[in-house]
């Protein structure tokens, strides 16, 4: 008597256990947040990636100022816009953009 007693609490407290489980897992601290987490994570390693990038392509662009006065030169008279004797600049103006935000001309009623 006592081992049916035993198996039937057993079997309850699996199934307890188990419906638990499934609702731990589905609930908002189960699956759902483990794939935003999984997402936020390749997300910042993306990041990190194309950071390091810009990191070594600004070494790179820093070794290559140090090591070279006509790339000095040419980065200071650009900056600085200046000009040798007898070279000419022009400077435009930007162009205005178009903006879809500014309202059409009203048109004329009769």
């Amino acid at each position: 008597m006592n081992n049916p007693l035993r198996r039937a609490a057993f079997a309850i407290g699996f199934a307890l256990a188990g419906i638990y489980g499934y609702f731990a897992l589905r609930g908002p601290q189960g699956i759902p947040a483990l794939r935003e987490k999984w997402r936020q994570i390749r997300q910042m390693e993306d990041e990190n990636a194309k950071l390091q990038q810009e990191n070594k392509d600004r070494a790179k662009r820093i070794d290559k100022l140090q090591q070279s006065p006509s790339e000095q030169e040419l980065e200071i008279r650009k900056k600085l816009k200046l000009l040798r004797p007898g070279e000419t600049s022009f400077i435009l103006p930007d162009q205005p953009k178009p903006d879809a935000a500014q309202p059409a001309a009203p048109a004329e009623t009769k």
